[in-house]
């Protein structure tokens, strides 16, 4: 379930305000019910708003304060959270909505943070960061082996937390396939390797395909043909009449009318160009 924080999260600099951490070393500061206690964006959020597919992140803590200011500043960089006190709770939480992200305490009552991570673990990957108040070195080792990514000791300031999530996700989160280039009802995707007019696949040679990639890339510019030969063949010199002769045998599989090219145009003393409207050339 998505909660909104009913009070400020800490800031990194105001004296009065410390770090995040347990209950016993760091108060969280005073409490502001204003909805100026939170800062707009914090350093290192998304530059311009929420992701247009925001992460799921489950914040895992028994203590409420810090749950809240932690989920609070996630909130404010665009991500969906969701909050869970313990690690049932957690467990039918996550079955429910699977996380993109578990920021999971390691001191838990009844199930710790440990058996959460492992069984959340066993349900298939899912990137966890470990908040604790200890710092031996043999606790961060074992959240590391049973599947942590990451891990955070209290006090700990919440905006190097957003930080930290970030980063995870970054490497750990797939990065959105880019959409084939498409005009003037020609398609290429040079991932599958596929070319199509009108949804009809094209028979076209491994050159005849890069070059119909970097035209619907660069729409509407006049490339000479040594240009071309550089950009698409890779080749800083060459006979400059195998350009000429594969946009021929292109315009031949993308036109309409090959005798009278509206895409591909020539650009007489300069080269060709590529035209999606189909106008006729001057």
């Amino acid at each position: 379930m998505h909660q909104q924080p009913h009070g400020p999260a800490p800031t990194d600099t105001p004296p009065d305000t410390p770090p995040v951490g347990p209950r016993d070393t760091a108060p969280v500061g005073p409490r502001d019910t204003s909805p100026e206690g939170l800062p707009d964006r914090p350093p290192g959020g998304p530059p311009d708003g929420p992701p247009a597919d925001p992460a799921r992140i489950l914040v895992v803590d028994d203590d409420p304060t810090v749950a809240e200011v932690v989920a609070g500043y996630l909130d404010r960089a665009g991500y969906r959270v969701d909050r869970a006190g313990d690690g049932p709770d957690a467990l039918a939480l996550a079955a429910g909505h699977r996380p993109d992200l578990v920021v999971l305490d390691l001191m838990l009552p009844g199930m710790d943070g440990l058996e959460v991570c492992r069984r959340l673990r066993g349900r298939g990957p899912v990137p966890v960061i470990m908040l604790t108040a200890r710092g031996d070195e043999d606790d961060r080792v074992l959240g590391l082996e049973v599947g942590a990514d990451d891990y955070v000791t209290k006090p700990f300031s919440p905006r190097e937390l957003v930080l930290r999530v970030e980063s995870v996700l970054r490497r750990t989160r797939p990065a959105p396939a880019p959409r084939p280039p498409s005009a003037a009802g020609l398609t290429a995707d040079p991932t599958a390797r596929r070319a199509t007019k009108n949804g009809a696949e094209l028979a076209l040679t491994l050159r005849e395909f890069d070059l119909l990639v970097f035209f619907l890339r660069h729409p509407g510019r006049a490339f000479a043909r040594e240009e071309l030969m550089r950009e698409v063949w890779g080749w800083d010199f060459g006979d400059l009449s195998t350009v000429t002769v594969h946009v021929r045998r292109l315009r031949g599989k993308v036109e309409d009318d090959p005798a009278r090219p509206r895409l591909i145009q020539t650009v007489w003393g300069v080269g060709y160009r590529f035209d999606p409207a189909g106008r006729e050339a001057d």
